[in-house]
């Protein structure tokens, strides 16, 4: 009996090796063409963190290369229904969708599918079995009380824990041992003989990490469970090998498993990939930091944007920006070009990870949305009102209305930025519609309070100085007439150089009339506001 025997006992069914070398071709692209991926698991819970990488992946391959999504199952027991829908749905709302991928349906689209690790079991017993007939796996018969007693010996003589050199029990067994064993119906897994010695050191250049020393890699890991298959280490080599892989990036979780994946990738006789290696997405704690959380952290959850309504674009530049600082000058050099436009850099990521930050976010998303036309912003309030906001919805149904609402100071040179997310608009827009508006209610006038001199003020601007047809300038040089006739200065800078002659400035007269006419002293352009509203609804509100 020889190892031949052992692998035919184990996978006596399986195609070899060699029909699938022939079958997955390497891909016919241009010299220097990016291959890269995104590889969740189907747990239900799509992370922004995997929106973050998946935008990194895509701006690597956008040129010529090819971005593709396989889903990693292989741990059956963690998946849920529909995950692998969820994630698709997720990479769709982001403009994120793949080149390559399979649907809820297991519908490969792509020449290198299946692209569902279930899917590829004969694919990975086929590699396992070349494996074992060249000595370099094997059957292991430990049970987990077996294992239990390695780790507790272990622990007791300060060792480091795990299966590998003389606590591998089954490493050495006969050949003929493990095929009485099998055909006795013992249960068993397949390890990989790993050939490492932790006393040399490999040396690997990291895409964004530079260069890092590991000690090699001596486990003999568990390549294909009881169930026929195959862990995450051996699944993901054989996968990137067949489906051309050759930048792979993911988070700095796996940075410890690079010396195993590379020896994996050089028994198996594959060309390894490059590795880009990510730092956590970590957030304010206090006077610390960690990392954001699925537990502790809203969001982190992909689900998260759509119910606030934070625009997808506004996510996508924020998550641009802190891969690769630079991004926010170039934007703003480049207003009107797609991000994939921008130059991105792998190398000019932080090494230790990017902080999060929701105030800078929603910041961004401002600058985004104030890039949008009054049509635009429009179309996506109403849309996002319509599954979670029924009272914006009902709001927004007067469409040419709601369109000289929103365009109030959009499309100028320095346009409003006071909408972050649509469910912002509500409240931003609320007093512009006379059903909503009221005017009976108490407001803060700021530097003018005493109630009769607010009277006055508005009387008297209604009753001798508006004019609906009058143009922004003529408007202003009016409320200036209106501030002189009440004792305000009519410049700010006229006050400020001489405070004790004036009540005030033409800014706390303009805000008599803005807090009056909105019940805000906050608001964009009140020329604008008032033509909007039109005489017959200004004379109402006063």
């Amino acid at each position: 009996m020889d190892n031949k025997d052992l692998a035919n006992l184990i996978f006596p069914d399986v195609k070899d090796y060699t029909y699938y070398e022939e079958k997955y071709k390497a891909r016919n692209l241009p010299e220097g063409a990016i291959v890269t991926r995104f590889a969740p698991s189907p747990t239900g819970f799509v992370h922004i963190g995997g929106i973050y990488q998946s935008l990194i992946a895509k701006s690597m391959a956008k040129d010529d290369g090819i971005f593709f999504v396989r889903i990693e199952d292989t741990d059956q027991k963690r998946e849920v229904e529909g995950g692998t829908k969820q994630i698709l749905d997720a990479l769709k709302d982001f403009d994120l969708s793949p080149d390559e991928y399979i649907d809820e349906d297991n519908v490969n689209h792509g020449e290198y599918g299946p692209y569902k690790q279930s899917l590829r079991k004969e694919i990975y017993q086929s590699y396992a079995k070349k494996l074992i007939e060249e000595g370099k796996a094997y059957p292991c018969f430990c049970t987990p009380e077996d294992l239990d007693k390695i780790r507790g010996d272990q622990e007791k003589a300060k060792e480091r824990t795990g299966y590998f050199g003389k606590w591998t029990r089954c490493r050495n067994m006969p050949i003929d041992m493990a095929i009485d064993k099998i055909k006795n119906g013992d249960s068993y897994i397949v390890r990989f003989k790993s050939p490492g010695n932790p006393d040399k050191k490999i040396k690997h250049k990291d895409v964004i990490k530079g260069n890092v020393d590991f000690p090699e890699n001596d486990q003999d890991i568990v390549i294909i469970k009881s169930d026929g298959l195959p862990t995450y280490h051996f699944a993901h080599a054989v996968d990137d090998h067949f489906m051309g892989t050759n930048l792979v990036i993911r988070g700095d979780e796996w940075l410890s498993s690079v010396p195993l994946h590379l020896q994996l990738f050089y028994v198996l006789g594959f060309k390894a990939p490059k590795y880009a290696h990510i730092g956590p997405m970590m957030k304010i704690d206090g006077e610390g930091k960690r990392k954001l959380s699925k537990r502790k952290d809203p969001e982190s959850a992909v689900s998260y944007y759509k119910e606030e309504g934070i625009p997808k674009q506004s996510v996508l530049e924020y998550l641009m920006n802190i891969a690769n600082s630079n991004f926010e000058i170039w934007r703003k050099q480049n207003p009107e070009k797609s991000m994939y436009e921008f130059p991105f850099d792998l190398k000019k990521m932080g090494v230790s990870g990017a902080l999060f930050d929701m105030v800078k976010m929603l910041d961004v998303s401002k600058n985004v949305i104030s890039r949008l036309s009054a049509e635009e912003v429009y179309n996506a309030s109403l849309e996002w009102a319509k599954e979670y906001d029924e009272e914006l919805a009902e709001i927004l149904e007067n469409k040419e209305y709601s369109l000289r609402v929103l365009g109030i100071e959009r499309g100028n040179v320095k346009p409003r930025k006071d909408i972050a997310k649509w469910s912002d608009v509500k409240n931003i827009i609320y007093y512009m519609y006379p059903e909503k508006f009221d005017k009976n209610g108490e407001f803060e006038y700021q530097k003018v309070t005493d109630e009769d001199e607010i009277t006055k003020i508005v009387k008297t601007y209604f009753e001798k100085y508006y004019n609906e047809t009058d143009d922004k300038q003529i408007w202003f040089n009016k409320m200036k007439d209106l501030a002189e006739e009440f004792g305000y200065a009519r410049e700010v800078k006229e006050y400020k150089a001489n405070p004790d002659a004036y009540k005030g400035h033409v800014g706390d007269i303009s805000t008599v009339i803005r807090v009056k006419l909105t019940g805000r002293c906050n608001t964009p352009d009140l020329y604008e506001i008032m033509k909007v509203l039109g005489k017959e609804e200004l004379l109402k509100r006063v």
